[in-house]
């Protein structure tokens, strides 16, 4: 492969890993890493680049503009949401990601959460701690056994169902929707999955788990007539973005009891991904909450997760550097028109 200028952005929060740079050695490639956030401190080191890797960086239009001969953006996860898709197609760039990378781990992420919820695992913590035995005991007798309960699932791509296999083993039942509801996906049927309307979904569901990509539909697609229309005293599970729930409605909610409690790995009003790391204040509260599960954005997180998405965001950026269309799945604007002839 001739050299070729490449960009490895987050090289501080999220540093390359041995398995990583292990895979740029295999396909001849030496990234130049760089920290850098805002367009400002972006653009000098990315503006003549011929492919780009970014971990969570947001890449806006400022940025994708000032690529003089990019081929390439290579997210290293799944979501794109922070990357301006119009602009990089409209300048020929493809918009590349691993979109199974972490499916298995968001799955086991999703039951996590429901378990702590289902089975109070923070409340019976603080009790243990505090030798408030008999409160926990009597807290016990509102667990319901979970082969009684309901899960719906918003969204039924490979992270639902991951997540409705394993609630299978629990003895939940599970329902499902999605955006096009045809055709039938056969898959649903080999789950034991009962795929409904989004509004049937929240009238029946116990527990209702999103498994959604931040997009204009689906922006605080779980705002306050959304919220109310979900069973009284459910759970809402979120590994998805955080975005996707208006969470001033969800604050209002869980306040008034109309819902039991949440899950949340994924935040609007926290940025995770803040360089100057402390303790965050939340300006709703969610963190005062007793009946809130909360973790920082870590559901994709295992060893294997971050090799299957080493691996799969290097490879993307090779094949297109050795002048090849990565996997179809694997790119986010197949519509675009390359600055280089690609070959399939």
């Amino acid at each position: 492969m001739q050299p070729y200028r490449v960009i490895r952005l987050n090289a501080m929060l999220g540093p390359v890993s041995d398995f990583e740079a292990d895979q740029y050695r295999q396909h001849g490639l030496a990234p130049v890493q760089v920290e850098a956030n805002t367009p400002e401190e972006i653009i000098p080191h990315v503006k003549d680049c011929d492919a780009l890797f970014v971990v969570s960086t947001a890449l806006r239009a400022p940025v994708i503009e000032s690529l003089a001969r990019c081929r390439v953006i290579s997210r290293m996860g799944m979501g794109t949401d922070k990357i301006d898709i119009e602009t990089a197609t409209a300048r020929g760039i493809l918009v590349t990601n691993v979109p199974t990378f972490c499916v298995e781990e968001q799955a086991d992420h999703t039951m996590a959460l429901l378990l702590s919820l289902a089975r109070q695992i923070p409340f019976m913590s603080r009790a243990m701690h505090a030798g408030t035995f008999h409160a926990a005991h009597l807290a016990t007798r509102n667990n319901r056994r979970l082969s009684t309960v309901t899960l719906g699932l918003v969204g039924f791509g490979g992270s639902a169902k991951a997540t409705a296999r394993r609630a299978a083993g629990f003895g939940m039942k599970v329902l499902a929707t999605r955006l096009h509801m045809r055709p039938a996906d056969p898959e649903a049927e080999a789950l034991g999955v009962q795929m409904v309307d989004l509004d049937t979904l929240l009238a029946q569901s116990d527990y209702v788990s999103l498994h959604l990509p931040l997009t204009k539909q689906s922006y605080h697609l779980f705002d306050d007539a959304t919220l109310r229309k979900m069973k009284p005293g459910a759970y809402l599970i979120n590994t998805s973005r955080g975005a996707i729930v208006d969470e001033t409605a969800l604050v209002a909610a869980l306040r008034e009891g109309r819902l039991g409690g949440a899950g949340i790995d994924t935040y609007e009003g926290i940025n995770i991904f803040d360089p100057n790391e402390a303790p965050p204040v939340h300006p709703l509260v969610l963190l005062e909450m007793d009946n809130v599960v909360l973790t920082p954005h870590v559901a994709a997180g295992s060893l294997q997760a971050g090799q299957d998405v080493g691996r799969g965001a290097v490879e993307n950026v090779a094949a297109v550097l050795n002048g090849r269309w990565p996997p179809l799945e694997n790119i986010v604007n197949p519509e675009v028109v390359p600055r280089f002839p690609l070959v399939r």
